[in-house]
């Protein structure tokens, strides 16, 4: 055996042997299994790439039931379900908090700010992440995040990056106490000349073409499917277009230069992750020609991204993956239905049927009670509810906080659970509703689309839940694997990579062969 710069030579192929001086972790929100199994065959840029030379697992899971990103995005670098994240949903209730009836968001301090304003902060994630990890046993190493989301850049940033930049209310900020460089600076300034201009429309791939089909969305929402992304200036349109991915590439280019990340004596990290994958599939759904150009987009400014790390010569290692799935339009979808969680009106009903003066429910999947209810007036609202949310033939599900405090922690393959082991994997109870309704799959909760928001994601469906994971590395042997891993699994592989212990307990467990990685003990 011949080795050659750290790897041992195997085949036309090598086993990477030396740990990277820059690991890369991507998350493309709303990038299901579904998606890249359908469109795999036609990448041929970055997408293809990954795929064909480093280790593809089609099977990936964000195994819990709450598949939205705040979540998603919290299990990917902490190992750890939201369960033990803390993050069960994007937005929650906190009963006995100033706040309430109001919800508080999951990337935000609530004693900062208010929900229209509210102050981004990682006060809410509970363990850490592998940059802060990193930083334990390197204190020189950098823990950079970029994203099209705060919320994105903050969970997988955690509480002690050295840079975190977001797109919000169009440009580039952070919640750091620092100053926008002459990089950030020159993005914002760009992304507002984007923002204000009517962009022409973008080149429609050929295998784009067969999908140029406007369907309505009832009841007299707009008609989506056949869009070339040209719209009058808007800075919720432009977010639903490839151009925000690119300039969040752009900005992570930028800073690994700037930062010099990756020629540092310790190792550094670099997390990013891309939204408009996200945006595109709420505003257009996922099966139109809308979609078709920001996969083909996507996987242009991904190869473009991995042709400047190759460039820079940096000894890197890579995963990509997503927060969640999603689920097309109903109007496209033979089972799909919309509907709107019914809450309200059960909570109305049965405000009326007890007298009360006000709903005793507030939330929808995640459901809480007024604090105001005595005991024994909330457990008659407790058991009405039941029994209105399992008589209602969209709702597949419905358990009560203390059915779910007494499930364990579910273990083994993520296929295999049952909808109380993915309800248990989401569920907090410091945190989490009082109850949890889970609707049946392709029941979109969007009872009247409108501009910019016709689908959604968050069920406890395979749709929403098998996402692709790719863990790449220049000279490492590639390889198509169908078994069954979950995100959590992510940092703990990438820890390997590193020769970083795990210290404490987590959820996730090492992928042993993921592009070279050797787990501990084995």
């Amino acid at each position: 055996m011949v080795t050659l710069s750290g790897c041992a030579t195997v085949g036309q192929r090598t086993a990477v042997s030396r740990p990277p001086k820059l690991v890369v972790a991507i998350a493309v929100d709303q990038f299901s299994a579904d998606l890249f199994d359908e469109y795999q065959p036609r990448f041929t840029g970055g997408l293809a790439r990954l795929a064909r030379r480093g280790t593809l697992f089609h099977n990936g899971y964000q195994a819990h039931a709450a598949t939205e990103t705040c979540p998603g995005h919290s299990t990917i670098l902490t190992g750890d379900h939201p369960a033990h994240t803390g993050i069960v949903a994007n937005n929650f209730y906190d009963p006995a908090g100033k706040r309430w009836p109001a919800a508080v968001y999951c990337a935000e301090d609530e004693d900062r700010g208010t929900a229209a304003n509210y102050v981004v902060s990682p006060r809410h994630l509970k363990v850490p992440v592998l940059g802060e990890r990193m930083k334990r046993l390197w204190p020189e190493s950098r823990s950079v995040a970029i994203a099209g989301k705060d919320r994105a850049a903050v969970m997988m940033g955690g509480h002690t990056p050295d840079i975190r930049w977001y797109y919000r209310d169009g440009r580039f900020q952070t919640d750091l106490d620092a100053k926008p460089d002459d990089d950030v600076m020159a993005a914002n300034a760009k992304l507002k000349a984007l923002v204000a201009s009517h962009a022409p429309p973008l080149l429609v791939p050929a295998d784009c073409l067969a999908r140029a089909k406007g369907v309505a969305t009832a009841p007299k929402g707009p008609t989506v499917g056949a869009g070339r992304f040209e719209h009058d200036p808007s800075e919720q349109l432009f977010r639903a277009s490839p151009a925000l991915d690119e300039a969040v590439l752009n900005l992570a280019g930028d800073e690994i230069d700037r930062d010099q990340l990756g020629r540092h004596a310790s190792p550094d990290l670099l997390a990013i992750s891309l939204s408009a994958t996200d945006y595109v599939g709420h505003a257009f759904g996922t099966e139109g020609q809308e979609m078709c150009i920001q996969l083909h987009r996507l996987d242009a400014i991904l190869g473009a991204f991995l042709d400047g790390l190759d460039r820079r010569g940096i000894d890197y290692a890579l995963v990509l993956t997503a927060d969640h799935g999603g689920t097309d339009i109903p109007e496209r979808l033979s089972d799909g239905k919309r509907y709107g969680f019914p809450s309200g009106a059960i909570g109305e009903a049965i405000k009326a049927q007890l007298g009360l003066k006000a709903n005793p429910l507030v939330g929808g999947g995640d459901v809480y009670l007024d604090p105001a209810l005595d005991p024994a007036t909330r457990d008659r609202v407790v058991a009405l509810a039941l029994a209105a949310y399992r008589a209602d033939p969209n709702v597949a599900a419905v358990f009560t906080r203390a059915e779910l405090a007494a499930y364990p922690i579910p273990t083994g393959d993520p296929v295999n659970w049952r909808l109380e082991d993915r309800a248990r994997a989401s569920f907090d109870a410091k945190v989490s509703g009082d109850l949890t309704v889970l609707l049946k799959r392709h029941v979109v909760p969007i009872p009247k689309p409108a501009v910019g928001y016709v689908a959604t994601h968050g069920s406890a469906w395979d749709n929403d839940r098998r996402v692709p994971i790719l863990f790449y590395r220049p000279r490492a042997r590639a390889a198509e694997r169908r078994d069954d891993i979950m995100t959590v699994d992510i940092m703990p592989t990438l820890a390997a990579w590193l020769g970083l212990p795990v210290e404490g307990a987590i959820d996730g467990h090492c992928v042993a062969g993921a592009a070279g990685a050797v787990c501990p003990g084995r």
